[in-house]
């Protein structure tokens, strides 16, 4: 059943980025270039409903906080960060959107997916030689949150504030962010 519910899910996701543009490399690079919002707004809503959602259920016990999987922070996540950044910005496509071009029949999207591919085979071969470098160390706590979640395996950097608060406060401003920016940047040239 899960694997169903996840092909379902995925599948709306998938059909979701088609409709907003996001499988087209070149909507991503007008976004990222600030002439077009149209889809840095979809990210945005999306982003703060999602999160004020997820928090909201677990906060009512819907979803158990149990869930919640805490990614511990690395020099190399921040340097990943950056060439994944790079190369989004570059190629119009990210790993999602990529697989979603895939779909929609783009063969740029399908070199991006399979560079990513053997990105991730190389990573794989080259982890134990580095593993031990400086790509992981931890930043500041490691496994931290911003506020106060309800589980007590991972420190939380504002011990009396809960999650929900600070992810209302969050998803307000991308919800309003959202609504307030322009479909097209008015003051940058083509």
């Amino acid at each position: 059943m899960e694997i169903l519910l996840a092909i379902v899910i995925g599948g709306l996701f998938g059909f979701s980025l088609q409709k907003a543009g996001a499988a087209n490399p070149q909507v991503i690079i007008d976004m990222l270039r600030l002439k077009n919002f149209h889809l840095m707004k979809a990210i945005l809503l999306g982003l703060g409903l999602s999160s004020f959602m997820l928090f909201v259920l677990m906060n009512v016990g819907i979803i158990e906080s149990g869930h919640l999987s805490v990614k511990t922070a690395y020099v190399g996540v921040v340097i990943g960060g950056a060439i994944m950044g790079t190369g989004w910005a570059i190629s119009g496509f990210c790993p999602g959107t990529g697989v979603v071009g895939v779909g929609a029949g783009r063969k740029d999207a399908l070199v991006f997916v399979i560079g990513g591919l053997v990105g991730a085979l190389a990573f794989t071969l080259a982890y134990s030689s580095l593993a031990e470098t400086f790509l992981f160390d931890e930043i500041g706590a490691g496994k931290a949150t911003l506020a106060t979640t309800g589980i007590e395996k991972y420190a939380s950097l504002m011990d009396t504030v809960p999650a929900v608060v600070v992810v209302g406060v969050i998803a307000f401003v991308f919800i309003f962010a959202a609504w307030k920016l322009p479909a097209k940047s008015e003051g940058l040239s083509s």
